[in-house]
């Protein structure tokens, strides 16, 4: 099915004038109360469900857009409604770094339906792979033509979530040459454990971790002991700050790490982390490195719809 589909004219509204993401749900919420029965019969529960599901995650995406949403119990419909900011305003986004927005899409579903919530939200994040149509509706200020130019789009609904969907695409995967220093830092600032390595083709050639940063320090004869209990007085990282802006990735990371196809399923992807035990897994197209996923990201984006 299409996204269009699900669309209606009546939900699109134009030149928004909020000065917050949350002005404008708001304003999305009365809006489509205005045009739609059943939703202003629980317009006050809707409104809560969202925008406390905001509080605890942005739903900001980067790219101007925003894709609020809510499960509501008792509710037989579904809702998508569109915003066009009259201005771009500065929001936070879902990775707490500082953003933009200039379009939104408010879904209002059943409690039963997340799956087709996170397709909906699969379908219009596609929206910003297209810049020019992006960028265009956001320069339209007639509802009908809005509506219009995504239905010429064709844009599907997927069958189901898969990798690409999920996947953290903006983490910036390490280099061969960067140093200890600098991957170190990036875990602090990034609040990462470890992080991709590529070559210069963007492929994955393996991993850096916390795990290979702590060993380097350590001292060589320690690989080789069974408790280290004895050593009260020694600097366990002198060799690391010895070396930290001269050795690079290439001497430590390790290879092989763990990949999976952009059209991996959910279940896949969660079969690998609970049996395997992996933390990550690395999204790749024919080697090239394309995101990151971490076990928090299907807490956020599966489970905490």
């Amino acid at each position: 099915m299409k996204l269009s589909s699900y669309l209606d004219p009546r939900f699109i509204f134009v030149n928004l004038s909020a000065e917050t993401k949350e002005d404008a749900i708001r304003q999305i919420i009365e809006k489509t109360a205005e045009e739609d029965e059943a939703f202003s019969q629980q317009k006050p529960q809707i409104e809560t469900l969202v925008l406390e599901r905001e509080q605890s995650i942005s739903t900001a995406m980067g790219k101007g857009l925003a894709i609020p949403h809510a499960r509501v119990a008792g509710y037989d419909d579904v809702i998508v409604a569109i915003g066009i900011l009259a201005r771009e305003i500065p929001c936070e986004l879902a990775s707490k770094e500082q953003g933009t927005l200039k379009m939104l899409f408010l879904i209002v579903a059943q409690q039963t339906k997340n799956q087709l919530i996170l397709q909906l939200m699969a379908a219009i994040i596609k929206l910003t792979e297209n810049r020019e149509l992006f960028d265009a509706i956001c320069r339209e200020h007639d509802a009908d033509t809005i509506y219009s130019e995504i239905k010429k789009a064709r844009i599907q609904l997927k069958a189901g979530i898969t990798a690409e969907d999920i996947m953290n695409p903006t983490t910036v995967p390490a280099r061969l040459d960067n140093t200890l220093g600098e991957i170190v830092r990036r875990l602090v600032v990034e609040g990462l454990v470890g992080l991709p390595v590529v070559d210069e083709q963007n492929q994955l050639v393996g991993e850096i971790t916390e795990r290979e940063l702590i060993q380097f320090g350590l001292p060589k004869y320690a690989s080789v002991m069974k408790n280290l209990s004895f050593m009260t007085s020694s600097e366990p990282f002198e060799n690391y700050f010895q070396h930290e802006h001269s050795v690079t990735v290439k001497e430590l990371y390790r290879a092989n790490p763990i990949t999976i196809d952009r059209n991996a399923s959910i279940m896949e992807i969660s079969f690998i982390m609970v049996n395997q035990g992996n933390t990550r897994l690395y999204v790749v197209d024919q080697g090239r490195y394309l995101g990151m996923i971490v076990r928090s990201d299907i807490i956020r984006k599966v489970l905490h719809i």
